[in-house]
């Protein structure tokens, strides 16, 4: 890696956070509306914050890109530290006032959509802040989408893209330029979360909580505008089946999505990742509102749209929470536990480990299987009717056994700031995967991350970089090969 590629990917950075520095401006506005003082600091913030950024993308300008996997990587990574820093600022220079630590939590569990908080008194926070952390998990969720869709897939590190191997337009590319790819992307992202935020205030609720819901709910990010989370619409089902239903269109692959309404491709929605996430969503779904139901007496519907609801936000990486789940009995917190590693589909909003990985795992084991009775056979692997490389089965197996080696190291680290195993155990798995919420009543449901110790808080902020950006492109930039000739 040379120093015209460094140069390069700081240029792209800088770029980027002109883009963000600019949509400071509309909580500036928000705050400005509805009277808030805030609205300086945000208007300050984002003319320092573009006049810095500008600055260095004019002192590095003028060098090409070069056009290989390491540049890819180190993209990648430079891009989203830099908007998880010049997301945080607005945090320290609002009335909130956040430490640096704090910030940066906020920040990247904004921008990774996995919407943890550390902020108490959200009910009464300044509705630019609340704004803020919606229009992070906006961004973001653009961002996982572009991440999965297109570059993942490329630097072979895993992704079922549409411009890669599982495509149903194998022999073709489903778009003769990205540009068209990225309007499209944009175009049907903005239009369901349009959709999304009349949905919520058809079923109830106010205006600015749905436009803010709505941003995190198909962004899969939880930023909620309560303390509570969706608890205080326990009582509306209406607006726990919108959040469902929405939950669960932007846990589906996007790229199917555009080949439908553009193409309307019927035959796209035959991806077999959609129905092992639909199949596994039902399934937890619906046994444990029969669980709930017998244990506890409530009737069978209430039960279903409270787990319905409850287990898509953890499945889809969401984080909101109608109810205190932890409470449901051993059987609930099991399987509430077991949802948080599913994850939603490939090039989707969602974290987690994704159902296609699971069905390509479960195809190496019954292949492994197999070979045990029959050595001599060869049986290719396959996603659906297609065979799946060499290349993407090491790239699944790797993210895996990296998944749960780090899993392992950041539990023993929590813990070693003197949290306690559940804690330590559940803080890292929600941000490897993207929840949110862990378990237990300081990080479950109904808690939130502002108690934990600061060095918790940079293990859980690195947990989150590294689930989002799935891993392995973060860990590749560590290795000495990476930097070598």
């Amino acid at each position: 890696m040379n120093r015209i590629a460094v140069r390069a990917a700081i240029h792209v950075a800088a770029v980027f956070a002109i883009y963000l520095s600019v949509a400071m401006l509309i909580p500036a506005a928000v705050d400005l509306f509805y009277g808030n003082d805030d609205w300086r600091s945000f208007a300050f913030t984002a003319m320092f914050m573009g006049a810095l950024a500008l600055a260095v993308a004019l002192a590095t300008q003028g060098h090409k890109p070069p056009a290989n996997t390491r540049f890819g990587f180190l993209l990648v990574n430079f891009l989203w530290l830099t908007l998880a820093i010049a997301g945080a600022v607005p945090f320290m220079t609002s009335s909130l006032q956040l430490s640096v630590t704090d910030a940066f939590f906020e920040s990247v569990s904004g921008i990774t959509t996995t919407g943890s908080t550390v902020i108490n008194g959200l009910d009464n926070a300044p509705p630019g802040v609340l704004i803020w952390r919606s229009l992070l998990n906006f961004m973001g969720g653009l961002g996982v989408i572009a991440l999965g869709l297109f570059l993942l897939p490329f630097l072979n590190i895993g992704g079922v893209s549409y411009f890669k191997i599982e495509s149903s337009d194998i022999e073709e590319r489903p778009f003769e330029r990205f540009q068209t790819f990225a309007v499209s992307l944009i175009g049907i992202y903005t239009a369901l979360v349009t959709a999304c935020a009349i949905a919520y205030a058809a079923a109830g609720m106010e205006a600015f909580d749905a436009i803010n819901h709505a941003m995190s709910t198909l962004a899969t990010g939880g930023m909620a505008t309560s303390d509570t989370s969706f608890i205080r619409y326990a009582g509306q089902p209406a607006i726990l089946w919108v959040g469902t239903i929405f939950m669960f269109v932007g846990s589906l692959p996007f790229s199917i999505m555009i080949l439908f309404a553009v193409r309307g491709r019927l035959d796209a929605l035959r991806d077999p990742q959609i129905r092992v996430f639909a199949g596994y969503c039902i399934v937890f779904a619906v046994s444990v509102a029969v669980y709930l139901s017998l244990r506890t007496g409530m009737p069978f519907l209430t039960a279903l749209t409270h787990t319905a609801f409850n287990f898509m936000s953890v499945i889809s990486t969401t984080g909101f929470a109608s109810d205190d789940y932890t409470l449901w009995g051993p059987f609930a917190v099991a399987c509430i536990f077991v949802a948080t590693f599913m994850g939603g589909c490939s090039g989707s909003t969602t974290g987690g480990i994704k159902a296609y990985r699971f069905l390509i795992l479960f195809e190496l084991l019954a292949n492994g299987l197999r070979r045990l009775i029959y050595p001599n056979s060869v049986t290719p692997v396959r996603y659906g009717d297609r065979i799946v490389d060499a290349d993407m089965q090491r790239a699944v197996v790797l993210f895996i056994a990296s998944f749960f080696v780090l899993w392992a190291i950041g539990t023993i680290l929590m813990a070693a700031t003197g949290l306690d195993l559940v804690t330590s155990m559940t803080g890292v798995l929600t941000a490897l995967t993207n929840v949110g919420p862990g378990l237990g009543p300081i990080i479950g449901p109904v808690g939130n991350f502002s108690s934990l110790p600061d060095a918790a808080k940079w293990i859980s902020s690195a947990a989150m970089l590294l689930g989002r950006l799935e891993i392995l492109a973060v860990l590749v930039v560590f290795t000495p090969t990476f930097w070598g000739r």
